[in-house]
């Protein structure tokens, strides 16, 4: 079996269709330490690869970071000289996958999954490393995610900074789509998975060549949802049993003003996705000058604070030790 990267965007039920999966026995799927997202921009520090001592630091940041992860990888460890064996040549990917590969023989599957959607940003990557890697494209209506994200601690927070990225996002999935095989790319909505989640797992586990079972429902009993959910009220969610009525929210909590901006700005790709406007026909989407969107952006970052600064104690300190390790390599990339 090949690889399994899940793509889209935050807040749009990721982390249950990861517990889910986490239920086949062929399929590992841990919390991601968003290895791709993170080390990429920072390769530049680390020189020379066929050097054996950058490649070596290179082997122990990644592990690093998987071990500081908010979520741990339970029933594994990392053994750096192993790792940097196990790497089929001196790069990020290999040492990206060297990891995964651990973590799946670790958990006796045949094959695993990365959930950290920000992988569609290094889809070339991606594609020159492995042969045939299998995308899950999982997307949800995005004015119910950009509410999502309004009261979340992650990501954007002022409707039109939202909309943007959530736009663009679905569009480097469906150019995706569009230019691989349909037999390695599986749509998924989290519409769907809600209402349909037996169907859905079952149509999903077909496309991987994965037995279904009745357990993958059960995902919420597990010791792996408790731990997310422990980990940070981000993933609260995923100890309770799918919530089916958890759709369409924005119609009763978003006003008008903010979801006549949503469709302006992202109204073409709510078509591509079938999802109906409520309010901007096209053609009368509205148009912002620049004084509009520093005016957004600014609120935007205004906003980010105030959720920040309301983060449990705890949570935040799961988090820094990330942020931590990422500033130490800055900081010896810099010196």
């Amino acid at each position: 079996m090949e690889p399994v990267f899940m793509i889209g965007t935050q807040r749009s039920g990721s982390n249950l269709l990861r517990l889910m999966l986490n239920q086949l026995n062929d399929i590992a799927s841990p919390h991601p330490p968003h290895i791709l997202e993170r080390m990429f921009p920072l390769m530049s520090g680390y020189g020379d690869l066929n050097n054996d001592g950058n490649f070596n630091v290179l082997v122990d940041d990644v592990c690093r970071l998987v071990e500081l992860n908010p979520v741990e990888w339970s029933g594994v460890s990392f053994d750096r000289a192993s790792i940097a064996a196990q790497a089929t040549e001196r790069s990020l990917m290999a040492v990206y996958n060297a990891v995964y590969d651990v973590y799946a023989e670790a958990q006796n599957a045949k094959t695993w999954c990365c959930k950290s959607l920000a992988n569609i940003k290094y889809i070339e990557e991606i594609k020159n490393y492995y042969k045939h890697p299998k995308f899950i494209y999982l997307y949800r209506d995005g004015r119910d995610v950009a509410l999502s994200f309004q009261k979340a601690v992650v990501g954007e927070k002022h409707i039109y900074n939202i909309a943007k990225d959530w736009a663009d996002t679905q569009n480097l999935a469906l150019n995706l789509k569009a230019s691989v095989s349909a037999k390695y790319f599986h749509s998924i909505s989290y519409e769907e998975l809600t209402q349909n989640p037996e169907k859905s797992a079952k149509a999903l586990c077909a496309f991987l060549g994965a037995k279904y079972v009745p357990e993958m429902l059960d995902f919420h009993k597990t010791k792996e949802a408790k731990n997310a959910a422990q980990s940070s009220e981000l993933w609260g969610n995923v100890t309770s049993p799918i919530l089916t009525n958890n759709s369409k929210k924005y119609k009763k909590e978003m006003s008008e003003e903010d979801v006549r901006i949503f469709e302006s700005v992202a109204g073409t790709m709510l078509d591509c996705l079938g999802y109906e406007r409520d309010f901007v026909t096209i053609g009368s989407e509205q148009k912002f000058e620049k004084t509009d969107i520093d005016s957004f952006n600014m609120q935007n970052k205004k906003q980010k604070m105030v959720n920040m600064s309301k983060v449990d104690e705890e949570d935040k300190k799961r988090r820094e030790r990330q942020s931590k390790l990422l500033d130490e390599i800055k900081s010896r990339s810099a010196a």
